[in-house]
């Protein structure tokens, strides 16, 4: 409706100038000079009404553009005119404005939400510019760092030298671990890294976590599994010793003195000897227990070279196929790229995987059609990594935390040190290995 009446003025005023003009060129030509030198005057009178029209309608577009540009939303326009058209326009810029204003206050009260929920989070936010400004710090940030204001990586050479070189060299998609030791406390931080753009700048936006608490949860517990483990195995072992050892003495012992040779039987004897012989091998099978924790505990130092995986994972493939015997599973090996290389210690990882692919065989060995899969490559995240993949039964819910606990096991003669052993030997590694279940079963080994 403004723009119709807007364009209604300016065509009346156009019509107006015209006739204007036409009446000149008449009047002229017809050598009524007075008649022309009126008729131009009041052209020259329709033209500046045309030009002071058009530059008061400009100037209030422009003044409230420029109130906009500045957050100026006091600026009111008269609604009372005698001119229509500039009345509507300046009822439609304050309603404009209004709304502006409206929608402005709205994002304010959104963006202080929002600020106010990451100063209360339990972690540190941070985002840096190119040249290493820090343009927002949330309170838990500089607690974790004991430093405020942060303004520049640079101060943070105060706090550790290499916590700075740290988040100099930090990249987007990034995750780092540093400790933090002080006269007052030690911390063990983690930081992690992604690209954000705003207002066109690209901008690096770190999160930091204080991750004590959670290792000394996941210590505690692991500790308290273990335990329950190793108390199960050797209450196990020693229950039955306890128990033969009271029936051999109830041979050899009434009322608390000691029976005549005469009043011991040859049975009793015999049944003696066996029970000897029980508890022998209940001592053996102890001592084996206590043996395999000691070499779980004395793992050496892995010897590092770069090794071709295809190789690795072919050499451990001719290893199971010997294995295998006459059952009917299929055992294949897929690398990408062809010539992946991994620095790592092959006995030590042969050894991981080897283990890995007897617990996948013996997970399918009562099935038709069983498969493993011996895959290596490199995730998205540019890490290296191997799986043992296989079509088994999965692994139930309820033993899946409990799988990598030392002597944990659910085989009647197995040790359950294989997958702990395993994971220790990934933590040599500087690596992991991870379990995903469903309908394949795999086992994955990440390569820091």
């Amino acid at each position: 409706m403004v723009s119709r009446n807007i364009y209604l003025q300016l065509v009346f005023r156009i019509v107006l100038i015209a006739i204007a003009s036409l009446c000149v060129g008449y009047f002229f030509f017809e050598k009524h000079y007075i008649l022309a030198v009126v008729c131009f005057c009041i052209l020259l009178f329709f033209t500046s009404l045309l030009i002071h029209y058009v530059n008061q309608t400009n100037r209030k577009i422009a003044y409230f553009f420029d109130a906009i540009k500045n957050e100026d939303f006091t600026l009111r326009f008269p609604e009372k005119l005698s001119v229509k058209s500039l009345e509507e326009l300046n009822h439609s810029l304050n309603m404009l404005n209004e709304m502006i204003q409206d929608i402005h206050l709205k994002k304010q009260a959104q963006e202080q939400y929002y600020q106010e929920i990451i100063k209360q989070a339990d972690i540190g936010i941070l985002t840096i510019n190119d040249k290493g400004h820090i343009l927002f710090a949330n309170p838990t940030i500089e607690h974790l760092l004991d430093y405020t204001p942060l303004n520049h990586i640079k101060q943070l050479r105060q706090v550790d030298q290499k916590l700075y070189e740290l988040f100099e060299d930090l990249n987007p998609f990034e995750r780092k671990l540093i400790q933090l030791t002080n006269e007052r406390e030690r911390k063990q931080l983690t930081l992690k890294s992604t690209s954000v753009s705003s207002e066109g700048k690209d901008l690096l936006l770190v999160v930091v976590q204080d991750i004590d608490k959670e290792l000394d949860e996941k210590e505690t517990d692991s500790w308290v599994k273990l335990i329950r483990v190793l108390t199960h195995e050797i209450m196990n072992t020693i229950t039955p010793i306890t128990s033969i050892s009271e029936s051999i003495l109830k041979y050899f012992k009434s009322n608390g003195t000691l029976i005549s040779l005469k009043n011991i039987s040859e049975d009793q004897v015999q049944n003696t000897v066996k029970g000897l012989e029980v508890i022998k091998e209940q001592g053996n099978d102890l001592m084996d227990f206590v043996q395999s924790y000691r070499s779980f505990l004395s793992l050496p130092k892995p010897d590092k070279a770069l090794i071709n995986a295809d190789r690795l994972l072919n050499k451990v493939k001719v290893l199971m196929n010997q294995e295998n015997g006459n059952q009917q599973l299929e055992l294949t090996v897929l690398i990408t790229p062809e010539d992946l290389e991994l620095y790592i210690d092959e006995k030590q990882i042969s050894q991981i995987l080897i283990n890995l692919c007897k617990n996948a065989m013996q997970s399918i060995a009562s099935q038709e059609n069983g498969k493993i899969v011996l895959k290596g490559g490199i995730t998205k995240d540019k890490k290296k990594y191997i799986q043992v993949i296989d079509n088994g039964p999965g692994i139930s819910p309820e033993i899946m935390d409990e799988i990598f606990v030392p002597f944990f096991t659910t085989k009647e003669t197995g040790t359950g040190i294989g997958l702990s052993l395993s994971k220790q030997i990934m933590h040599l590694h500087g690596g992991n290995i991870h379990v995903t279940t469903g309908k394949n079963t795999s086992f994955t080994l990440i390569f820091e």
